[in-house]
């Protein structure tokens, strides 16, 4: 456990303090370090990708998709993406850095979710790149572990058995999931037995089930992230457009203070700016999870006839999540009086918050909407971990069978009790399949920039 730790305070910790006018420091934890020059260098690469051609990624989102049986059509491979990244973070998380660093993170967190838009691009790509045929599920998969292979294997110019950076990945993968599963199980009983009384055994017993229902059977998991991520995302994004309309003439003072406090220098001279841009940025990185490798194994299944056409759906993915759904909790949070929120924070908070906007029923809704958001992405990362269990242990039922069991243990566990630990585990995980994962697709990156530029020739010519 001190092992653990120490690795998590390494990734995630901060590892270079900057003295800020005022007094304070600026905490650059390792991970930001990596993710943020590296958005950075692949938003040059791309020509500014994400404001360029936000037009296009719209297109490509609404384009009809033949696909062959088996095959997830871009928007599918979208969808089981969305379910990850729309999770727990999108509602305690976005509350916990406004709490932190006031309304003003809320900017850093669109700067970075534009940032890690061109990163997820280019991700994505490398996936469609070297995906290959799924003989249990049907269909393609792919992913980190396998793109870190074949550029290994090229940088090498010798084929390998297996790659000892992929095996990391996939482990890394893994254990986060894992990890993460325990947590969705503590997030969704703590809700329940806020807003309905319900007794933890009761709801985890229920949600574990269900679960099982649907993770157990071959091919029920697309099917239902079909249903679930369009309803789940559009009634909390339509909710929040109601409780807008409804305080319209506060709009413009929510603007200010977003605005103001991003580079206020009030929050400098008092030493806060630290605060305001880290929990922003950490927020955004933590939620759109671009550069991290977990959305590439949704993209690897994907059918399309170009690979940057699944790159393109996956950066709007990354749009999704961070400017607009975070955005929706934190319209939700600023548009309360600070008043009646004082002293509260995490789940309590955004219920208290809910419940102005609301009334009785806005504490019900957030529980509601939370399990699915975190039900959600509990499929959706056995989806991910598919691809990776097949990498390390073969094209087995039994293999994939033991690790989903697994993870309705963990999901159990995490339900009835809290384990930090574990918690950590899925931090630590999540850090080094990061570092991996860029590890090799900053220098590797080439055929997903000209797969891009291809993709763009042909446009131009009108094919």
């Amino acid at each position: 456990m001190s092992t653990i730790s120490a690795i998590y305070n390494f990734l995630w910790g901060d590892l270079i303090p900057l003295p800020l006018p005022g007094g304070g420091t600026l905490g650059l934890p390792l991970l930001v370090i990596l993710l943020i020059p590296a958005g950075i260098y692949f938003t040059i690469r791309t020509k500014a990708l994400p404001v360029r051609m936000f037009p296009e990624m719209i297109r490509v989102t609404v384009e009809k998709n033949d696909r062959k049986s088996g095959a997830l059509s871009g928007w599918q491979s979208l969808i089981v993406s969305t379910a990850t990244r729309v999770g727990m973070g999108n509602l305690v998380g976005v509350v916990a850095a406004i709490s932190a660093g006031g309304a003003g993170a809320v900017f850093w967190m669109w700067i970075t979710a534009l940032i890690g838009s061109a990163t997820a691009f280019v991700e994505a790509t490398m996936a469609q790149l070297h995906k290959e045929k799924d003989p249990l599920y049907g269909g393609y998969r792919g992913g980190p572990a396998y793109y870190i292979q074949a550029t290994v294997e090229k940088w090498r110019k010798k084929p390998m058995k297996k790659s000892v950076l992929a095996v990391l990945f996939a482990v890394s993968g893994l254990i986060c999931w894992g990890g993460i599963s325990q947590v969705i199980g503590n997030s969704v009983t703590e809700s329940f037995e806020n807003a309905f009384h319900i007794p933890p055994i009761y709801t985890i017993t229920a949600v574990v089930l269900l679960a099982a229902i649907i993770v157990l059977r071959k091919n029920a998991t697309v099917k239902v992230l079909d249903i679930m991520v369009p309803v789940m995302a559009g009634l909390y994004f339509f909710i929040t457009i109601f409780i807008i309309v409804k305080n319209i003439g506060q709009l413009p003072n929510v603007f200010g203070r977003i605005f103001s406090e991003a580079f206020g220098l009030r929050q400098v001279a008092a030493g806060g700016f630290g605060a305001v841009l880290m929990n922003g940025v950490k927020r955004g990185l933590f939620s759109n999870e671009a550069g991290s490798g977990s959305a590439p194994c949704a993209a690897a299944a994907a059918e399309s006839d170009h690979p940057a056409k699944v790159g393109l759906l996956q950066a709007l993915g990354v749009i999704i999540d961070t400017v607009i759904i975070c955005t929706c909790t934190a319209m939700i949070m600023l548009l309360v009086p600070e008043g009646k929120v004082a002293g509260l924070e995490g789940m309590k908070l955004l219920q208290t918050a809910m419940e102005y906007h609301l009334g009785g029923f806005g504490t019900v809704f957030v529980a509601v909407v939370l399990f699915l958001f975190c039900f959600s992405t509990f499929i959706g990362i056995l989806f991910y971990a598919r691809p990776n269990v097949a990498y390390l242990f073969g094209d087995h039922w039994g293999s994939q069978t033991v690790y989903k069991i697994f993870c309705l243990i963990m999901l159990f566990i995490g339900g009835l009790a809290a384990y930090t630990f574990v918690w950590k585990l899925g931090d630590v995980g999540i850090g080094l399949m990061t570092i991996i994962n860029l590890l090799v697709m900053i220098p590797g990156a080439g055929p997903a920039l000209r797969s891009l530029k291809d993709y763009e020739n042909r446009k131009k010519e009108g094919r």
